[in-house]
């Protein structure tokens, strides 16, 4: 069979954006292959009403596993729930997104299938009737082309990458029950503490302000806000590894290869040299500009748009002058 299962993820009763790219994703994949787009959601009792709007990005069929238990993240219990469905049918291919649910899951569910794993994709395609899978390597710096030896083939896909896109189907919405027993799980989820919801996710913003070590300490993160501020409600704030090393940012605005990778609109890089590892999680945003002392910044090699000159001089300028653009 032809047919490809794509993983999605809610979260407080809505589908996450990565959701929707990933089923995106399978549509292209089994267009390719002319087979069918299978979606499979996992939730407390009522999220199959939620998942049917998959049905406008390609999938063909929506499994909804209903489970209180499955309000939150279930490491045991959501592998044992897709173990069951992928066993329960032959797959050409399973997707997963590659977000910070799907880097613990898709392991697990290889783990139990005893199969192999790609992860991180950025690019599908189809040769000969194989998946050519494409993912980084060495931090960013080149691409390998991975063909997996098994069916179904596990694959993970990076977020941002893969845009969404709408192409209805009929969408048939099926509900399963899981087979589960929350009281055999070695791992439970005894709380969730969610950042503040004041702006965007950095996974998920149009607008990302970042800083690194060039701000020099966390009191002058100020800057970053009040451009941030500026530039609406789309926009949020990043950081590099080293500032969130050092206790300066929360590690949900870490932007790079051990952080979240970003594909914005614009990306504004404030005092960021641009180390391999950050540009690994960067450098496909639409419009990058740098703004460093350093005119050899390694950071100006990958920007659109480059400033020569001292932070704390060209953020006020900079945020006031964006302040008249939008009338503020």
């Amino acid at each position: 069979m032809a047919n490809v299962l794509a993983l999605a993820e809610q979260r407080d009763g809505k589908l996450k954006k990565v959701s929707e790219e990933v089923v995106s994703a399978a549509r292209t994949l089994a267009d390719a292959l002319g087979g069918r787009v299978e979606a499979l959601v996992l939730g407390p009792a009522g999220v199959a009403d939620v998942a049917a709007g998959l049905a406008r990005f390609g999938a063909d069929r929506i499994w909804a596993v209903e489970h209180d238990a499955f309000a939150k993240y279930e490491p045991d219990g959501f592998a044992q729930a897709v173990s069951e469905r992928v066993r329960a049918d032959d797959y050409f291919a399973v997707l997963f997104p590659a977000d910070s649910l799907g880097k613990d899951l898709a392991p697990r569910v290889a783990a139990r299938l005893d199969l192999p794993l790609a992860t991180d994709a950025t690019a599908l395609s189809v040769a000969d009737g194989e998946l050519i899978i494409t993912r980084p390597v060495y931090a960013g710096r080149a691409f390998a082309r991975v063909v997996l030896e098994a069916t179904p083939r596990l694959v993970s896909l990076r977020p941002n990458v893969f845009r969404p896109e709408e192409r209805p189907r009929a969408g048939e919405v099926q509900r399963l029950e899981a087979t589960t027993s929350p009281e055999q799980w070695r791992v439970r989820m005894r709380e969730l503490v969610a950042a503040s919801a004041a702006r965007p996710d950095v996974g998920e913003a149009s607008i990302i302000v970042s800083g690194g070590r060039g701000l020099q300490s966390p009191e002058h993160w100020h800057l970053l806000e009040a451009l941030c501020e500026a530039m609406g409600p789309q926009c949020t704030l990043g950081a590099s590894r080293a500032v969130v090393d050092a206790g300066w940012r929360p590690h949900a605005e870490q932007v790079g290869q051990t952080g979240k990778t970003v594909q914005p609109q614009l990306y504004i890089a404030v005092g960021i040299s641009g180390a391999m590892q950050h540009l690994a999680g960067m450098r496909s945003a639409k419009t990058i500009v740098a703004i460093n002392k350093d005119p050899d910044a390694p950071i100006f090699k990958v920007a659109d748009y480059g400033i020569v000159g001292d932070a704390f001089e060209v953020l006020p300028r900079l945020t006031e002058e964006v302040r008249k653009l939008r009338g503020q």
